[in-house]
């Protein structure tokens, strides 16, 4: 009696596989994204309402500014959202642009004057930090780019030179060569 290969699914040839599994679980992840999308835009709706009839009654400047302000901050998280759709991969520099825009929102509702000198020091503090993770993600390219081997990505792209194709897929031929003896 001959021992089974090990392969690269846990059960190779049976109905549980790493692949299948991995497959539905990003489609589940897909949904809950999806309905998240589609609550951001339901708020977002209702802050817009919100802010129209704000604007037909006697203004209050400072909150008809933190709706408008937490009105781009659900705008910046649904982009967030959508990115991850398309790329499956959180962007940093959408989330720190989101984070940026909180804080300011955060100093523009509670006023500047309000604010102690010590939180006025950590809110520097902190937007001295995202500021510089927001040029380093912008300066920094993103992985896909970097795998992708193109014209568009300065640092991998040598000219003519391409990745050979054989190496792709050699670990699942081996697979589908070896398969185990029923």
């Amino acid at each position: 009696m001959q021992k089974r290969l090990k392969s690269r699914f846990l059960f190779c040839d049976r109905w549980l596989d790493r692949h299948s599994i991995v497959r539905n679980m990003e489609a589940f992840q897909d949904l809950i994204v999806i309905v998240l999308c589609l609550g951001l835009f339901a708020v977002m709706l209702i802050q817009l309402w919100g802010i129209a009839i704000a604007l037909t009654q006697p203004l209050d400047y400072k909150h008809v500014t933190a709706k408008i302000l937490f009105v781009l901050i659900l705008v910046e998280l649904f982009r967030l959202l959508m990115v991850y759709l398309q790329e499956h991969s959180i962007s940093v520099g959408v989330a720190v642009e989101v984070t940026i825009v909180s804080v300011l929102r955060e100093i523009v509702v509670h006023g500047v004057l309000e604010i102690s000198y010590f939180q006025t020091a950590a809110i520097c503090g902190l937007l001295f930090i995202l500021g510089c993770l927001l040029v380093v993600c912008a300066k920094t390219p993103h992985m896909d780019c970097i795998s992708a081997n193109t014209k568009l990505c300065p640092i991998v792209y040598k000219g003519g030179r391409e990745r050979p194709k054989d190496l792709q897929f050699q670990y699942s031929r081996q697979c589908d060569e070896n398969q185990p003896i029923a």
